[in-house]
């Protein structure tokens, strides 16, 4: 049985997720490499030309022939789903580290239990009567 039969969701994005056109890949990597390219100007240095020839490559590239960009593309959209897979558990786990544990050992240093957990071994039931009472049951039926 395999990791992704367990759940009721379909865990697996990367069929969903389309693979960008090779004209908007060659301009964004022409902008990032004119911006390469003229970063040294903030500092009085001369600019950088291998950056600014490689932007005016993509430029050329996107706009004459964009299939010339397919594989790079390929590999950029690749890169970019393994660090997907690296990067989001790890953000994942320290939204968890950084807000939920805290809390936890908030309410637990002051006593505080807001899904009213505790056992009572006197209790006949832990139903919680609503007052007033909520909708009858018949008003279930259709929920979807």
């Amino acid at each position: 049985m395999s990791d992704s039969s367990q759940f009721h969701e379909n865990r697996s994005h990367s069929d969903k997720i389309k693979v960008g056109s090779e004209r908007a890949f060659g301009l964004v990597f022409a902008i990032v490499f004119v911006l390469v390219g003229l970063a040294p100007l903030l500092d009085q240095l001369p600019v950088r030309i291998w950056a600014l020839a490689t932007a005016g490559g993509f430029v050329f590239a996107a706009l004459i022939t964009p299939n010339i960009l397919r594989p790079l593309n390929l590999i950029w959209f690749k890169f970019g789903l393994l660090l997907h897979k690296i990067v989001n558990p790890v953000i994942m786990g320290l939204l968890f580290v950084v807000t939920i544990v805290p809390m936890a050992l908030i309410f637990r240093l002051i006593g505080k239990d807001p899904l009213n957990r505790k056992l009572d071994p006197e209790a006949s039931s832990y139903w919680i009567r609503r007052s007033p009472p909520g909708p009858t049951p018949d008003s279930m039926k259709n929920q979807f």
